[in-house]
């Protein structure tokens, strides 16, 4: 992620009033585990981000190992297998178990990166998958709005 970039989330999640927006940063332990379970590659933008932030809101909610107390306790491992075992049966079921989930939008349909990096929504009561972002920086960039 470009530093422009991570210098604007570091400043909006620093303020005290936004502590509930912030976890802990990610450990190469709990990444590597991570990546061993779900058979995956993190991308790059994703694991600078959860480094430095955790799991935090960044425009969405982005989940890690340690979530802010306002995004949720899910791990992005409860989530991607969660939603790999509910939706095996749907036509992304097979594009699920080669990627991984950092987000549910307000419907719980979940947000993956793909092996390549691109970002897409998955429909979960249509099926249909839906390209969101090149990239997971292009996703925060696209989401991310200081207030």
């Amino acid at each position: 992620m470009n530093e422009a970039l991570m210098e604007r989330l570091q400043k909006f999640l620093s303020r005290e009033d936004r502590a509930s927006l912030v976890g802990c940063p990610a450990t190469q332990e709990e990444i590597s585990h991570a990546e061993q379970l779900l058979n995956v590659s993190f991308h790059e933008d994703y694991l600078r981000f959860i480094r430095m932030f955790g799991g935090a809101y960044a425009g969405l909610p982005i989940h890690a190992f340690s979530n802010g107390s306002s995004i949720g306790n899910e791990t992005i491992v409860d989530l991607t297998l969660d939603f790999r075992e509910q939706c095996k049966e749907l036509p992304f079921g097979e594009e699920l178990r080669v990627s991984y989930v950092i987000s549910i939008d307000g419907s719980g349909d979940p947000i993956i990166i793909d092996q390549t990096g691109k970002v897409f929504i998955c429909y979960h009561d249509t099926g249909e998958v839906k390209f969101l972002a090149d990239s997971f920086e292009a996703l925060i960039e696209d989401n991310f709005y200081e207030w």
